[in-house]
């Protein structure tokens, strides 16, 4: 990244923040993974990047609202509240002079959202309302996308067979993934997820770039993805 502007001096304007959201169709997807990567090299620039971890919504500020929403009893969160913390995020990033968020499996809150019973029409309001609420900052959407059956084996071999039991349950026990009771009705949901996904995020006004997986490994996504970031990035080397 050429140049790193912050608010703070008065020589330089303001430029928005670049939001990278990595989200994927399915865990074991590598989407943690891709995160810490992208994020070395893009602080290897001299950029100020804020590597927004999966597990930090429980604990960041600005998200706080999320996670008391959540632990309050009904295991989900009304989509104002979702669209709240995405703007105080943003705005607080923009104000501290951070150049780029790298959030891994955050915006824009799908899988979230399919599991909790909303409809297609909610959720695209919900995407626009979300496009609102970044601006000014510019968003990528990295969407990782591999064979679901392969991803969730994948998964459970990475994090053990208790994994497994606890994925399937989770996903059995809300109102709009409730038809899951194993995992390949796992699987079959995170087909069917994956297609409503593309056709919401093709509605957005944000630069979704799908990554196929089939024939690339750890290292050859990381290039991939870099290589397309650099040029919407301002030529990164």
């Amino acid at each position: 990244m050429a140049t790193t502007h912050h608010p703070t001096d008065p020589d330089r304007p303001a430029r928005p923040t670049h939001l990278i959201a990595v989200v994927g169709n399915s865990p074991g997807v590598g989407k943690s993974t891709l995160c810490r990567a992208l994020t070395d090299w893009m602080r290897s620039t001299g950029a100020t990047v804020d590597h927004f971890e999966e597990a930090d919504i429980l604990t960041r500020p600005a998200f706080r609202p999320v996670a008391e929403e959540f632990a309050g009893g009904a295991h989900s969160v009304r989509p104002e509240t979702l669209v709240a913390a995405t703007r105080a995020y943003v705005t607080e990033s923009r104000a501290s002079g951070t150049d780029v968020l790298v959030t891994d499996a955050l915006l824009p809150f799908i899988p979230s959202l399919v599991a909790w019973g909303h409809d297609e029409p909610t959720i695209a309001g919900v995407l626009r309302q979300l496009a609102t609420a970044v601006e000014p900052a510019r968003v990528t959407v990295v969407y990782l996308h591999d064979d679901p059956t392969t991803a969730l084996r994948r998964a459970v071999d990475r994090e053990g067979p208790d994994w497994e039991s606890w994925y399937v349950t989770k996903l059995a026990a809300s109102p709009g993934t409730h038809s899951v009771h194993d995992l390949p009705s796992a699987a079959a949901h995170l087909h069917h997820e994956a297609t409503l996904t593309r056709r919401l995020l093709a509605a957005t006004p944000w630069n979704v770039l799908p990554v196929d997986l089939t024939d690339r490994d750890t290292h050859h996504t990381a290039q991939h993805v870099r290589r397309h970031l650099a040029a919407v990035l301002d030529a990164i080397p």
